[in-house]
C-alpha cells in the first residue's frame, strides 16, 4: 500500500517530492502544477521515468506504469530505451545537424557546398530515411564500395562524411558504435596509391630558384635554322615585316636592340620538366593567394 491517497495528492502545495513508496513519486513544482516521477537504477545507473503529468495521470494509473517499469527492469530491459529510439534522427536530419555544427570552421563555401552534395547524391538515396541506430556496416559498404577503386577520392571523402555525421550521433547517445568506423577497413578493397605532388615553393622564392636552373636556350647564329613562334621572336621576320611597312608595336620589340642571333630550342630533360613543373605550380599558388 502506498503512502499517498488520492486527497493527499490533490492537496498537495509544497514544492519538491512527495513519496508514495516502491520508487514513484508525485513532484509539485513552485508554480503549482504536479506531475509523477519514478526513480529507478538501470545498469548501476540512476535514471528519473516522467509518468506524466497529474490530474491527467492519476495515482492509481501512475502506481500501474511504476510497477510495468519495474517488472521490465527486473527482466533486464531498459524502459528508457523506447523513448530514446523515439527521439533517434534519421541519417539525413543527423548529417544536416553535423553540417550546421561545423559549417562556422570551413573558410571556403565550396568545401561546405561539396560536403553536402556528395551526401545527397550517394548517401541519401540509401540511406538518408534510416534511423541512424538501424543503419549496418553492410549499409556504409554498399555505398562505398562502387566508387572505392573507380573515385577513390570522392569514395575517401564520401566515408570521411558519412563516419563525421555517426560520430556526432556517438556524441549525442544515439548510437553505440560508428558503422562507418574502423571496422569495415577489411571488407573494403586495396585504394590506388595518391600520387606524390611537387613540393611547392613560397612565391617569394619562385625568381631565385629560376635564376638557378642553367639556361636551356642556346645562341645560334646560323641564320638558315627554322624557327616558330610570333614576329617578334625572329629578327628576320621582323624585317620582312617593317618592309611591308606594318608598324611594329614597343611591345613587340625584341628586349635587346641589334639581336641577330636565333634561339634554338633543346629539349629539357627529366629532372628540369620537374623544377619547371614545381615552379609553374608556385606561380599559380601566387596568382591564387
Amino acid at each position: 500500500m502506498g503512502k499517498l491517497t488520492a486527497v493527499t495528492v490533490r492537496n498537495a502545495s509544497r514544492p519538491g517530492l512527495h513519496g508514495d513508496g516502491a520508487t514513484l513519486y508525485l513532484a509539485v513544482a513552485p508554480g503549482g502544477s504536479k506531475s509523477w516521477i519514478q526513480r529507478v537504477t538501470i545498469h548501476g545507473r540512476r535514471r528519473d521515468i516522467g509518468l506524466g503529468g497529474y490530474p491527467a495521470v492519476s495515482l492509481a494509473k501512475a502506481r500501474l506504469r511504476a510497477m510495468a517499469n519495474r517488472v521490465a527492469i527486473a527482466d533486464g530491459i531498459d524502459p528508457l530505451a523506447g523513448k530514446r529510439r523515439a527521439n533517434t534522427p534519421t541519417f539525413r536530419a543527423a548529417a544536416v545537424a553535423t553540417f550546421k555544427a561545423n559549417r562556422p570552421r570551413w573558410r571556403a563555401a565550396r568545401t561546405a557546398r561539396a560536403w553536402m552534395q556528395s551526401l545527397e547524391k550517394h548517401a541519401f538515396p540509401e540511406i538518408g530515411a534510416l534511423r541512424v541506430d538501424t543503419i549496418t556496416q553492410d549499409d556504409i559498404l554498399r555505398i562505398l564500395k562502387p566508387l572505392w577503386s573507380t573515385r577513390p577520392q570522392l569514395a575517401r571523402k564520401l566515408r570521411q562524411r558519412i563516419r563525421a555525421t555517426l560520430q556526432w550521433c556517438q556524441a549525442h547517445g544515439h548510437v553505440g558504435a560508428n558503422a562507418a568506423g574502423e571496422a569495415i577497413d577489411g571488407a573494403l578493397p586495396a585504394m590506388p596509391a595518391v600520387k606524390a605532388h611537387y613540393r611547392a615553393l613560397p612565391w617569394a622564392e619562385v625568381g631565385a630558384a629560376l635564376d638557378a636552373v642553367p639556361n636551356e636556350f642556346e645562341a645560334d647564329s646560323d641564320a638558315a635554322t627554322p624557327i616558330r613562334g610570333p614576329a617578334w621572336a625572329d629578327p628576320r621576320r621582323q624585317e620582312e615585316t617593317r618592309s611591308e611597312d606594318k608598324p611594329v608595336p614597343q611591345s613587340h620589340t625584341p628586349a635587346k636592340a641589334g639581336m641577330d642571333t636565333v634561339l634554338k630550342r633543346r629539349p629539357l630533360d627529366r629532372s628540369r620538366r620537374d623544377f619547371f613543373k614545381t615552379a609553374g605550380a608556385a606561380r599559380d599558388q601566387s596568382k591564387g593567394s
